[in-house]
């Protein structure tokens, strides 16, 4: 059997069950003479007569009625299996490729996980952490996760959740024996954890209060590439760390760090997923996208 007689044994099955050759072409969305054109070429490509036509009424000939009656099932289980192609094609599934930096692991991804893998049991996540610029689309990845908005021209880019915050941080014990600063310059005299950039370049912190925007080089006895490890050893009182907000919430509030200069700590744009202009979504992205950019 060839294509051609594939579709034509649709056209006839649309005929008999409406008993008219117009009735099948609208249900078909084609023209009547193409439906009477395909059951013409199919009895021809068959040598037997399928239809018994009238001038009012259409009916399967004996011949006809036994084909029918055989291909019906088969009919049916096509148009399921087209059916679950079609839901497929909209459900989220498969792998999912995802560049990130530790910062946007640890803010919005690492606690919310399990629950979206409960929520789309039929995606796997495959999360790579890596804190410098990848090109997503040479290395393969579905979409990265980069702080800030401003990424290449051909990407579109969607906020991840809501705007972020820095703070300047230390532990009471180191406060216990140094002056907090009340002007970002004052950082000069005190001891700094600086965060050094995939690139090699040392983080300037950055200060904004009133319009004015600074940047300060500091000094201190370490310098790492984890904030993890800063985090560790601000709270060990090695001296101040700038931090995201979030990441030092909870040692806030439960008065294991102290924050300085909140004022000079504005919120600021905060992540955004990246994926090329010209891929078309992955019901698996969009559901990503979804997820995450509410709230937890």
């Amino acid at each position: 059997m060839n294509r051609s007689q594939l579709s034509q044994l649709a056209v006839l099955a649309a005929v008999a069950a409406h008993g008219s050759f117009r009735a099948a072409a609208k249900e078909l969305a084609i023209a009547p003479s193409a439906v009477s054109h395909a059951v013409a070429a199919l009895e021809e490509s068959l040598g037997v007569r399928l239809l018994a036509r009238t001038t009012r009424s259409v009916a399967p000939t004996e011949a006809g009625r036994r084909l029918l009656e055989r291909l019906a099932p088969a009919l049916e289980e096509i148009d399921q299996a087209l059916g679950a192609a079609v839901e497929a094609k909209d459900r989220p599934a498969g792998t999912l490729r995802i560049s990130a930096p530790l910062t946007a692991v640890h803010l919005v991804l690492a606690k919310r996980l399990g629950a979206f893998a409960r929520t789309y049991p039929d995606v796997t996540l495959d999360l790579r952490i890596d804190n410098a610029f990848t090109d997503i689309v040479a290395a393969g990845f579905d979409a990265g996760i980069r702080l800030g908005e401003n990424l290449e021209a051909d990407m579109i880019v969607a906020r991840l959740g809501g705007e972020l915050r820095g703070a300047v941080v230390a532990s009471p014990a180191y406060l216990e024996t140094h002056a907090a600063p009340l002007h970002p310059r004052d950082l000069s005299r005190h001891r700094c954890l600086r965060q050094r950039f995939p690139g090699g370049r040392i983080y300037r912190w950055e200060f904004e209060k009133d319009g004015q925007a600074l940047e300060v080089g500091v000094d201190g006895p370490l310098i790492v590439n984890d904030d993890r490890v800063l985090l560790e050893a601000a709270l060990d009182g090695a001296g101040f760390a700038w931090l995201m907000e979030d990441f030092v919430r909870d040692h806030l509030a439960a008065g294991r760090l102290v924050r300085v200069l909140e004022d000079w700590c504005p919120p600021f744009p905060g992540l955004h997923l990246y994926y090329p202009s010209r891929r078309q979504m992955r019901p698996a992205l969009r559901a990503f996208i979804d997820f995450f950019r509410q709230p937890a």
